[in-house]
């Protein structure tokens, strides 16, 4: 199995992934939903995974990633079908739980995928370019939503978006043989049992995946408040849903073209002190986000946010296997997915519920707090 094809079966489903978030919260908005409503059923994405995350982590440690991808696919598909089928606002919650947690278990298979190709020294090109493959679906996929509400409807974007997915389960299916080969069992402790507590806290104990953890989870609550907050304020200012989508792509494409030049920075300058200068420069931009109304401007800001945490996935997960215990890769990546989930599944509605009461400005001015806080820490550390 190359890395190539890892590429492609990245793209596709998070192709439908991106896209189907976005559509989830304009046809929210568009029902007349509150940004609270909004907030509650964009956490429902990380609800399932909150809770399953660390054991799908083992799971595919154990058996490999083929039949863990095709569920989970199986699992988006589910929910974008669902949305064109019934489009209501009480059906959206249920979209985002199967979508969510499909794309989720997808999400930690292709990563385990990406660190078990070629050999350990190979894995920061790995994730470097299993990133430029989110960079890609993450640029196109909102922006494919946008015109295409503006365009077909809500209702028919679902059904654009299930299309990407059915077309990664036929590649799944075809390659099923390379992709099977791809695992690579602990022999350590065959016969041990299950003791999901005991385990977690020893995952927690180590310092260097702790200070991952930490950063990773920050880092990705700016990310899901950008894709949160930004469709709910280009709304407010009355942009329409193409001219969101492209302020999203101005994102989407800064994050794609800090991942293609990653591999050259990494060489030059160490990586904690990329994740430090990726916190303080996000908090700079979060905090001028609800500042702004010109479209032009908003595209900038939004492309400077995506070169500060463009980078940083591939980074992190890098880290994240160099630090994990032998065997246990998939399970540290289930961990980070539980952590990143419950920041998931609370900021949304946390936040949610304090822009319908504050507006939006006091959400990013909080998040570029926590940011700062953030960079303080893992330089003390």
């Amino acid at each position: 199995m190359s890395i190539s094809l890892i590429f492609l079966l990245t793209i596709l489903p998070h192709m439908a992934f991106a896209s189907a978030r976005v559509t989830l919260s304009l046809f929210a908005l568009h029902l007349g939903a509150t940004p609270l409503t909004v907030g509650i059923i964009i956490s429902l994405i990380a609800v399932i995974p909150m809770f399953y995350s660390v054991r799908w982590g083992r799971q595919i440690d154990r058996i490999g990633v083929y039949k863990p991808m095709m569920f989970g696919a199986s699992l988006v598909l589910a929910g974008v079908l669902l949305a064109f089928a019934f489009p209501r606002i009480e059906t959206l919650f249920a979209v985002s739980v199967l979508a969510g947690s499909g794309f989720m278990l997808y999400h930690i298979c292709v990563n385990q995928a990406a660190a078990l190709v070629g050999r350990p020294e190979d894995r920061a090109r790995n994730f470097s370019v299993l990133a430029l493959a989110f960079s890609t679906s993450g640029f196109m996929g909102p922006m494919m939503a946008g015109f295409a509400i503006d365009g077909i409807g809500h209702r028919n974007t679902f059904l654009l978006s299930a299309g990407f997915v059915i077309a990664a389960l036929a590649l799944l299916h075809f390659r099923r043989r390379a992709i099977r080969r791809l695992h690579k069992p602990a022999h350590a402790e065959p016969n041990a049992p299950d003791t999901p507590e005991k385990r977690i806290v020893d995952l927690l104990r180590i310092p260097a995946l702790l200070r991952i953890f930490v950063v990773s989870g920050l880092l990705s609550m700016c990310w899901d408040l950008y894709s949160f907050v930004m469709p709910i304020h280009g709304s407010s200012i009355g942009l329409s849903a193409s001219t969101i989508g492209l302020v999203l792509g101005a994102f989407g494409s800064a994050t794609f073209i800090t991942r293609l030049i990653l591999p050259w920075v990494v060489h030059r300058v160490a990586e904690y002190k990329l994740l430090i200068g990726a916190m303080l420069l996000t908090a700079v931009m979060l905090a001028l986000i609800p500042l702004t109304q010109s479209v032009p401007v908003l595209m900038a800001v939004s492309f400077v946010l995506g070169i500060g945490l463009g980078g940083t996935q591939p980074i992190i997960m890098a880290l994240l296997y160099e630090s994990a215990p032998p065997g246990r890769g998939g399970e540290a990546v289930g961990m980070r997915t539980l952590l990143l989930n419950i920041t998931q599944a609370a900021i949304p509605m946390i936040f949610g519920a304090l822009g319908a009461a504050l507006g939006m400005t006091p959400v990013f001015f909080a998040m570029g707090a926590a940011l700062l806080w953030g960079a303080w820490f893992s330089r003390r550390k």
